[in-house]
């Protein structure tokens, strides 16, 4: 009998619907290899009794003819998003212990489509960093770790190790300055962060309110899509959800690309990028100029300034939404002589090293006399941004780029530890589109020469998730890219 878990989430719909397996073997499929990988550390919650229940009631609605579009589907879920009645930390001490007593708005949509939860997964601590080193539970491992223990990149590190080594069908991450598209680069697997506003932010802890986006992390393109089906759309609760209807992105998948301009941002060829990283873009271009797409130069010139103003914006975000954790209302206390005292113990136990140095970086840009200087000026800058892509847009439909500029490195590795404007450097890539709120997803293209996974991004217009799907879909097909061995 096949593997279950190695199926996609659309392979393992039709096996559902012909009745091959049940909805209960392939969630315990799944379970048994959840506890045969604990040694990744990608879970921190495991739910088998509650994924089971929920398999018993989805195989029920799969007989009768009346399962959602997810129906009978293992998925595991980054513990930045709020479940009900199951643990969801944010792998930080100061929300150890917090039970949400509602479900985020995407995580109830996943249920209302038949999805069943086999349970949390690690993540850098409040979604800042970019290996998932900085998480209260230790570090994850990349699946692709040879005798080394490699780092699957962050903040959903968790999530895209799960899906690499199938301990999950899929599952949901959020990205605010790549943590979507680099784990998934990383651990060779498929990310898309859609459009900013395309998923409702409601039930998911905050880091920087302009620019989170919840998006699926997948093993293919076509479960990416059918994933981003059921998770967006808008919702009353949460103000910059979009009213914007929901494309069937899953329709346009395979379709010719015969005409479609693909642009090439000169700006990305920076110093410092793997030489066999740019030559599989060269590659990806030529796959997809061989298949009737036009290659054309774009130019992106304020590139070089989004890094800097990222660090400014997204702490700046951070230092505001994180002030609520003060071990008064929720989550951990240390008690002190003052209510003050009571503040600083709390926040002091609870955050790590990282949350703390954005908080401190995000608090001094925001303070009288710094304001002007620098977040108002990194506001202007991003309009910049924002701006230079609304431009390069005129000359093409999608933009293809690295997703990372290096392969996976160690765990631990003392030039990132030591030094965080390396590890920041990571998102070089990725940041820009963050900041223009556009739809980005990175697909596995190919190994280096130390066997592990490169991945490419295509970026699209502002709720054009169709035409990135569109390209990727084609460049998947043609790269034949295969998993972890």
């Amino acid at each position: 009998m096949t593997d279950l878990t190695s199926l996609t989430i659309a392979e393992a719909k039709s096996g559902l619907s012909k009745k091959e397996f049940s909805a209960v073997e392939l969630t315990e499929s799944y379970i048994k290899n959840m506890e045969n990988k604990r040694s990744l550390n990608a879970f921190v919650k495991e739910t088998p009794e509650l994924a089971l229940e929920q398999a018993k009631i989805s195989q029920s609605k799969i007989n009768s003819d009346s399962g959602g579009k997810l129906e009978g589907i293992p998925l595991g879920i980054k513990d930045l998003f709020c479940t009900k009645e199951i643990e969801t930390t944010a792998c930080s001490q100061i929300l150890k212990g917090f039970v949400p007593p509602y479900e985020s708005t995407v995580t109830a949509k996943l249920l209302s489509a038949g999805a069943n939860f086999l349970g949390k997964l690690n993540m850098d601590e409040f979604a800042m960093g970019g290996s998932n080193e900085t998480s209260i539970f230790g570090p994850v491992t990349n699946p692709w770790s040879k005798a080394t223990p490699l780092v699957p990149g962050g903040s959903s590190g968790g999530s895209a190790a799960a899906v690499a080594a199938d301990m999950c069908a899929a599952a949901t991450g959020t990205d605010t300055g790549g943590s979507i598209r680099q784990p998934s680069s990383f651990c060779g697997v498929t990310g898309i962060k859609p459009t900013y506003g395309r998923c409702s932010r409601y039930g998911i802890i905050a880091f920087a309110s302009s620019l989170d986006q919840a998006g699926p992390i997948a093993k293919t393109v076509e479960d990416c899509a059918l994933m981003l089906e059921v998770m967006s759309g808008h919702d009353s609760k949460d103000s910059t959800s979009s009213k914007i209807m929901v494309p069937e992105f899953s329709k346009v998948l395979g379709q010719n690309i015969k005409g479609m301009r693909i642009g090439i941002p000169k700006e990305y060829r920076v110093d410092g990028l793997n030489q066999e990283i740019a030559g599989y873009w060269d590659k990806a271009a030529q796959i997809l100029k061989e298949q009737g797409a036009e290659i054309v130069e774009v130019s992106l010139p304020h590139t070089k300034y989004a890094l800097a103003v990222y660090y400014i914006i997204a702490p700046a975000e951070a230092s505001s939404n994180l002030a609520r954790y003060d071990g008064l209302r929720y989550g951990n206390r240390v008690n002190g002589d003052t209510l003050d005292e009571m503040y600083v113990n709390s926040r002091t136990a609870g955050f790590g090293r990282e949350v703390k140095r954005r908080i401190m970086i995000g608090t001094y840009v925001l303070s009288a006399g710094y304001y002007d200087a620098y977040y108002i000026k990194a506001q202007k800058v991003r309009r910049l941004i924002r701006q230079d892509f609304i431009d390069a847009f005129k000359k093409c439909d999608v933009i293809l780029t690295p997703t990372t500029p290096t392969a996976a490195f160690a765990v631990g590795d003392k030039t990132m530890q030591q030094n965080p404007i390396n590890m920041w450097l990571n998102d070089i890539f990725t940041v820009s589109i963050s900041l223009a709120g556009l739809p980005a997803l990175s697909l596995p293209i190919g190994l280096n020469s130390q066997g592990l996974p490169l991945g490419m991004q295509l970026i699209g217009r502002a709720f054009d998730e169709e035409s990135v799907f569109k390209a990727s879909s084609v460049l998947e097909k043609e790269a034949c890219f295969r998993g972890v061995k």
